[in-house]
Parts: structure tokens; sequence; C-alpha cells
């Protein structure tokens, strides 16, 4: 036997306990519809925080920064453009790290697992290979700028130091067990700081930059010395680095502390 429905009637003709009962189902529907979101929220909120983000959202980050690291390859290079198309005043943006004085004995130093730490002055980074980009920065606020830079690539300086390996080596992209997982850099006031992922860091187009615009860099820009990165937003490319180590285990990020993506990859 088919199952009995309702009529169609009219509003008016309705039945009063059909009509108050159709209105009590779609009240607690509603009522059910408008809980789920606040639950959802609540759960977030009260959440505890995993490296500045509340944990189901930090998850979520993860899982970005895994299917973004699947894709992500050394022979992925970003655009490049005429030295004619860079900015003649390149855009500076942020001054965390920046706030006290450059100090006059500055020295980029380089902590290393075994061993003292390594004291490396300007003169001795640019006695490495030179190498210029004229990218497309891009600022995780929605601007990005063509700009040029010039510096020595960080894998070069890595290999040239022999830093970033478990054995002491100069580091190998086919023995990448060898290799740590991090990089971590903080300005010399401790200010600001970023960890950057071994591949990233790796990438031929990564650069410890000296020179913008053919020019020193000044100082807004990060002086004497940056990260130039561009397979990241700009948040990663710490200015006056004053230290770098290596880990296996997450560096501290400023931004990341603070609720964004620790990957940031474009």
């Amino acid at each position: 036997m088919s199952q009995l429905k309702e009529p169609n009637l009219p509003e008016s003709d309705v039945p009063e306990s059909t009509a108050r009962r159709r209105m009590i189902t779609s009240f607690s529907l509603f009522a059910l519809a408008a809980a789920i979101p606040v639950g959802v929220y609540e759960w977030i909120t009260n959440s505890p925080k995993l490296y500045g983000a509340r944990k189901p959202l930090r998850r979520v980050l993860d899982a970005n920064a895994a299917l973004a690291k699947t894709y992500f390859s050394n022979t992925h290079l970003v655009a490049t453009f005429p030295v004619e198309e860079a900015a003649k005043k390149p855009r500076q943006n942020g001054y965390d790290g920046l706030k006290t004085p450059l100090p006059e004995d500055w020295k980029l130093q380089i902590d290393r697992p075994q061993g003292a730490p390594l004291l490396i002055t300007m003169d001795e980074v640019k006695a490495l290979p030179k190498h210029e980009i004229v990218y497309e920065f891009k600022c995780i606020e929605g601007w990005s700028q063509v700009q040029h830079w010039g510096g020595v690539r960080l894998s070069d300086f890595m290999a040239n130091y022999k830093l970033g390996t478990k054995s002491g080596n100069a580091p190998n992209p086919e023995s990448a067990d060898d290799l740590y997982s991090y990089v971590g850099m903080e300005t010399p006031d401790k200010g600001y700081y970023v960890g950057i992922d071994m591949e990233s860091a790796m990438h031929p187009q990564t650069l410890l930059a000296y020179e913008m615009n053919g020019q020193p860099i000044s100082a807004p820009h990060g002086a004497p010395l940056r990260l130039i990165i561009p397979v990241k937003y700009g948040v990663k490319n710490l200015k006056r680095i004053g230290r770098m180590f290596f880990s296996d285990e997450r560096p501290r990020d400023f931004w990341a502390e603070r609720g964004y993506d620790y990957y940031v990859g474009l």
C-alpha cells in the first residue's frame, strides 16, 4: 500500500495541527542548522594552540603544506624579467628585527651541531660566486613588485662551508637522509625569525642577498645580508640575518606563531 500524503491545500485550508507540525519541523531544522556552525566554531576556538594557530586550523594548514611539497621541484623556477623592468625604488615593508642599530662588529653566525659556531664576514660571503635575479617579489598582504637582487646562492654557501648535513659533508640532494629538514634564521636582536624547509632553501633561486639594483642593500631592506627566497611569500624573506642554524624540528617562525601558514609557498 502506498504511503498517504497530505493534500496540497491552500495555506488558509491547512488544518491547525498540520500547520503547527510544519512550523515546529521548520524551526527544529533551522535550529539544528544554526547549531552546527556554532558548535564547530566553539570546538575550534576552545582547541589548544599548535604553532600559534588553533589545532584544527593548524592541521589544515599543515595538510596544505604537505600537498604543496608533493609538486615542489628544484627544476621549477619562478619567472624572471629584464633588469629594466625592476622597480627603481623597491617597496619596503615591515621593521620587525630592524628596530635596533646594526652591530658594528656584525658577522653571520652559523651554529653547528659539532664544534664552535662559524663567524663569517661579508668579505667571505662576497668571495663566493655571485648570482642575480629579477623576479616578482610577492607579499602575503596582496601586493607584488618586480625587484632586482644580487648575492650568493644559499645552496652554494652551504656547500662551501659544508652546512646542513648530519655527516658534516657538503649537501648532496641525492642523499636526502643526510640533510636536516629545516634551516632556521633570525635577526641579530632576535626580533624576527623564520623557519625554512630544506627543499626551498636549496632551490637554485634562493639567495643570501647583499645587493639591490646593483648597490649594497640599504638598512630598511635588510643590510648587510638578507634572504631572498622567490618560492616563498615575503614574510619568509628574512632581513638582516644574524644567525643561521639547521634542525629536524621546526624552528620558531615569527608569523607562524601568530597563526599564519608555516610553509607559505608559492
